[in-house]
């Protein structure tokens, strides 16, 4: 096993409603908002952290694969495949495998790391495009807005719990960049039939927080023409690819 290339992935990420990834702030702001958006320390733009995409790309294919009743709600690991359960099942085993050698396992089994060797992807920090800053200071468009939100007492149709969450706009667009390793013959057929399909998947769900109430849907652009029309002719569930 050693490194042969590194591919890039790059493009652009256009909102298509409004994002929230929160910033965990436990400070209480009189007037504030209550759940406010990550942003970065110096220039305080909100940004999409490269871990938010991982972790959620990585969650929806490992809900894909079946495993994730042998998981106990936890990441899949190797002690995962190691279960009579998914020895048994070939096509089970082959897809826990496949997720990770791409996302890695935890380092606290040497054996993890010596059957499938280091995690291929890495996933950058998304900062707001430079094209589209520009845009929205000649127009003055809002970097982040206000939206409150309630909870309807199904009685007395009365609204109360009262809460102000702060979004990115629909429309604003982020650079992005996902870098994937090869270190083996195989590892290019990963990067078309397992990454772009759980990029994929992530355009058919939602990024952040308060999906279900429709927050958080995105449309990935790749500046490389052939890999960007591969990806839009990409259907994520065909079954034959083995996830």
């Amino acid at each position: 096993m050693k490194l042969r290339a590194i591919k890039k992935l790059e493009g652009i990420l256009t909102l298509r409603s409004g994002l929230h990834i929160g910033a965990g702030d436990m400070d209480m702001h009189i007037g504030g908002t209550d759940q406010p958006v990550v942003k970065h320390p110096h220039t305080l733009e909100p940004y999409i952290p490269g871990s938010s995409l991982k972790g959620k790309v990585r969650s929806l294919l490992e809900m894909q694969s079946g495993l994730i009743i042998y998981t106990d709600g936890e990441v899949i690991k190797y002690s995962t495949l190691r279960k009579e359960e998914v020895i048994n099942d070939p096509v089970l085993r082959s897809r826990g495998e496949k997720i990770l050698k791409i996302f890695g396992t935890s380092g606290g089994d040497v054996e993890d790391e010596t059957h499938f060797g280091p995690t291929r992807v890495s996933f950058a920090d998304c900062y707001l495009n430079e094209e589209w800053k520009r845009l929205a200071k000649d127009n003055r468009w809002l970097l982040t807005e206000e939206k409150s939100e309630n909870s309807i007492n199904r009685i007395q149709g009365t609204a109360y719990n009262p809460r102000f969450i702060e979004r990115v706009p629909e429309g604003a667009k982020f650079d992005f960049l996902v870098t994937f390793k090869i270190l083996e013959e195989d590892d290019e057929d990963l990067l078309d039939s397992v990454l772009l399909r759980g990029l994929k998947l992530l355009e058919h769900d939602a990024l952040g927080g308060n999906g279900s109430r429709g927050y958080g849907r995105i449309e990935l652009r790749f500046n490389d023409q052939d890999i960007d029309r591969r990806f839009r002719d990409l259907d994520p569930f065909w079954e034959e690819t083995g996830l």
